[in-house]
Formats: structure tokens, C-alpha cells, sequence
């Protein structure tokens, strides 16, 4: 096996810490190729589509990759900015604006930078650009709040897979949820509030989570409990009644049984319950993407109105707000301890111990 490794290895290099945010990823342009790829790299995952493979190759490549991608692109078209993806957009932000206040408590010591699962910037090229800059200590946060195998542990994987080709693994610390951390559901409720203060409150709250097949909850995947506990706590801390919210999952596709009550049908039936107005906030997304915007805010905003529904809000997800990114500087450094800052001559003591070694 040949393994990731410089030529031009400085063995004099100061060793650093690295923070490492993830998340799920988005193609590179809005077209039906870029998204063609996209598609067959998330959907060949086998943590995502739990499916026999040769079965699951025959329907990806045969049939769903010959359809799918082009109602994607006409999807991304109506979110895409000049600048990318929402997704790519809000990352970027994310990752810089924790880079700037985690550099304020460690200085140039600590390395943070982003990757996306599927598409770019990809787990191993990010990786590789952060050993270059030295970094010995690696934390991971997959920005899932709550966990999930399609998820949180494809994210490790995909470090595993790009562990097992390189020549020096790093010390590693990976966060694998979030879902009831005080401080996250204080920044949720308070953008809440926000939203609330300024429109004026709904009918009902509806709290929208990505969906799962409901075959991966009872194979013991924790992730339906964590929405709830996540609803739950959202709802104590802006003082609800249980009539006043409602948990519910969205994005199903496929014809097996998913996660309920589900996001469409809900909205669908609420308005001849005597609901006449709704705000939907998606507590498992961590930045806007094409599942909130284009899914959530004008999807099944018109399944809402079509029903008889007079008022209809999407809540934004955190993205790069400030009390999101203090929130997650909070979660990095309870991680971090433990971990010394590494010292500016830790690298000349390496030097130090290969130039002995060179000369026995």
C-alpha cells in the first residue's frame, strides 16, 4: 500500500491543533452533470442507502441517476448564488468566523478550516492540507447536531477510510452530537424569540428535522430520540404546551416506510384542524441549504396555503449568526481540554531526535 506522505517533510515544524468542521456537501454548479456526480458519490454510500449493493448499483446507475439529477439542478437553480451553494456559503462563514475567535483564546496554534462529506472541499484533501501545516491533534465536529449513521458516522468513515493511506495519524477527538448541549438550544430558542419578536407568533411551531427510514430507528439507530429530546427541550426553554409544536421529518424518498409524522402531510392536514398559521424552524440543520430554502420555505409553503393555510413562515437556521458561533467555540473548547497548546520549539525537539537517528 502506498501512504499519504511529503517528500519535503520539515522535520523542524511546529506541531498545532486542528478544528475540523464538517458537513454533508453540494455540487460544484447547478447543472445536470455536476450534479449527476454528486448524486452517485452521496447515494453509493452505503451508510446512506442501506440496500444489497449489486441490487442498489443496478437502480442508482440504471435508473436513478439517469432521472434524478436533472430535477436536482432545476432545484439548485432557484437557491444558487453567485458566490455557490447556500450550503458552501454558510460553511465557509461558519468556518471563519470559529477561526477568528478560537485564534483570540490560541493564537496561530490552532488550524481550522471546513470539508464536505460528498463533493469538495473533500475530507482527505482538507486533511492533507492541515498536516501540511502541522497539525499533530485533530478535532472533528460534524455539524449534525443530532446523530445519525447516515450522518454522523458516514462523516467517520470517511475519516477511517483516509486514515488507513496516510503515514501519520494524528491524535483524534470527534464530537458525535450535540443534540441536547445547553448552550445550542439556548441559540435556537433565542432565534426564535428573534423571529417571534419581530412577526409576531403562529398557530403552531413546527419543528422539521431531516427524515430516516423508520427501519434504521428500530436497528437501533439513536437519531429519532434526539430530534425529540431536541424538541423537548427547545419547547421547555420557550415555555410550550404541547399543543403548541409539533415534531416532524421531511426529505423521504423512496417507497419504504420513513420517520413520522411527516413534514408535507402534516402542513397538508393542519389547516382543517383549524391551523391557520404555522412557522417551521429546522432544528437539525445547522446552516440553510437546499432542503430549507427551496424544501421548506416554498415546497411545502405551498402544500400549507393550498390547504387553506393563511400564513406561513420559514425560521433561518443558525448559519454564521454570532450566538451560533460562540455556541460552537463553547462546544470546541470543553473537547479541547486536555490537549496543551503545543509549544513553539516542539518542533525543533523533533529535529533534534531525527538528526540523532540520520546519524546513528
Amino acid at each position: 500500500m502506498k501512504y499519504i506522505g511529503q517528500a519535503d517533510f520539515n522535520h523542524q515544524q511546529a506541531p498545532k491543533i486542528g478544528v475540523l468542521i464538517t458537513n454533508l456537501g453540494t455540487p460544484q454548479a447547478p447543472t445536470t452533470p455536476a450534479l449527476r456526480r454528486y448524486l452517485a458519490q452521496f447515494l453509493s454510500d452505503p451508510r446512506v442507502v442501506e440496500v444489497p449493493r449489486l441490487l442498489w448499483a443496478c437502480i442508482l446507475h440504471g435508473v436513478i441517476l439517469r432521472i434524478r439529477p436533472r430535477r436536482s439542478a432545476a432545484a439548485y437553480k432557484t437557491v444558487w448564488q453567485p458566490e455557490g451553494s447556500p450550503l458552501m456559503i454558510h460553511t465557509q462563514q461558519q468556518s471563519d468566523a470559529l477561526a477568528v475567535r478560537l485564534r483570540r483564546l490560541y493564537g496561530e496554534q490552532v488550524v481550522v478550516k471546513f470539508a464536505m462529506r460528498y463533493g469538495e472541499p473533500s475530507v482527505t484533501s482538507v486533511i492533507e492540507s492541515m498536516q501540511r501545516e502541522g497539525v499533530r491533534q485533530l478535532l472533528v465536529l460534524p455539524l449534525y447536531p443530532q446523530y445519525s449513521a447516515a450522518t454522523t458516522a458516514s462523516t467517520f468513515d470517511a475519516l477511517a477510510e483516509d486514515f488507513t493511506h496516510r503515514r501519520w495519524l494524528p491524535d483524534l477527538r470527534f464530537i458525535s452530537h450535540y443534540h441536547d448541549y445547553p448552550p445550542y438550544i439556548t441559540a435556537l430558542a433565542n432565534s426564535i424569540k428573534a423571529h417571534w419578536k419581530e412577526h409576531g407568533r403562529a398557530d403552531k411551531l413546527i419543528m422539521s428535522y431531516h427524515g430516516v427510514p423508520l427501519r434504521y430507528l428500530k436497528n437501533g439507530d439513536p437519531y429519532h430520540c434526539e430530534c425529540h429530546k431536541t424538541s423537548r427541550l427547545l419547547a421547555e426553554c420557550l415555555g410550550l404546551t404541547k399543543e403548541d409544536y409539533m415534531t416532524t421529518f421531511q426529505s423521504r424518498f423512496g417507497r419504504e416506510e420513513w420517520l413520522k409524522p411527516y413534514t408535507d402531510h402534516t402542513l397538508q392536514a393542519l389547516p382543517e384542524q383549524g391551523v391557520k398559521s404555522v412557522q417551521v424552524v429546522c432544528p437539525g440543520f445547522s446552516a440553510d441549504c437546499l432542503e430549507t430554502i427551496e424544501e421548506i420555505g416554498e415546497e411545502n409553503r405551498e402544500y400549507f396555503m393550498e390547504a387553506g393555510g393563511e400564513r406561513y413562515e420559514y425560521i433561518p437556521a443558525l448559519n454564521a449568526t454570532d450566538e451560533h458561533i460562540d455556541m460552537l467555540a463553547q462546544l470546541v473548547q470543553q473537547n479541547l481540554q486536555g490537549w496543551d497548546m503545543p509549544a513553539a520549539d516542539a518542533g525543533q525537539d523533533m529535529h533534534t531526535h531525527y538528526q540523532n537517528h540520520s546519524s546513528l
